[in-house]
């Protein structure tokens, strides 16, 4: 993956609108990576949390939308918390994925669940999940 850096990319409208519905300024991270050695659900993620932020810093909103990352998050706020720099993480991966959910793609297809898994999982994680995972 290749990405030009430049003005345009760090300034963007998607830049200002993650910075505006996190309330969070994304170039406050210097990538030192604390967000993604404390994840507890890093394990399952294509790319770190560190990654997504720094995808988000140089407004690669297509690269992010590609990514699972931003749907695993458990929004935990571990990576908030171990922040040197005050970065609340965990708001703007929920900005994120208010993003992409709009754009309305749909990350998990329900008919294709088996009904299997959908007997044992409680009521209230399938809801979440869907709002999560369906625009």
């Amino acid at each position: 993956m290749r990405t030009e850096i430049s003005a345009k990319n760090l300034y963007s409208d998607f830049v200002r609108k993650v910075e505006q519905i996190s309330e969070q300024t994304l170039l406050s991270c210097y990538q030192c990576g604390k967000c993604s050695a404390g994840c507890p659900m890093c394990f399952a993620m294509d790319l770190l949390p560190n990654q997504i932020i720094r995808l988000a810093q140089l407004g690669q909103e297509d690269d992010i939308a590609k990514a699972n990352t931003i749907w695993i998050c458990a929004s935990c706020i571990t990576c908030s918390v171990r922040c040197p720099r005050g970065v609340d993480l965990a708001r703007v991966m929920e900005a994120l994925r208010l993003i992409t959910s709009r754009k309305n793609i749909d990350h998990v297809q329900i008919p294709d669940i088996p009904k299997e898994t959908i007997a044992e999982l409680p009521q209230l994680a399938m809801v979440g999940g869907f709002r999560k995972l369906t625009a």
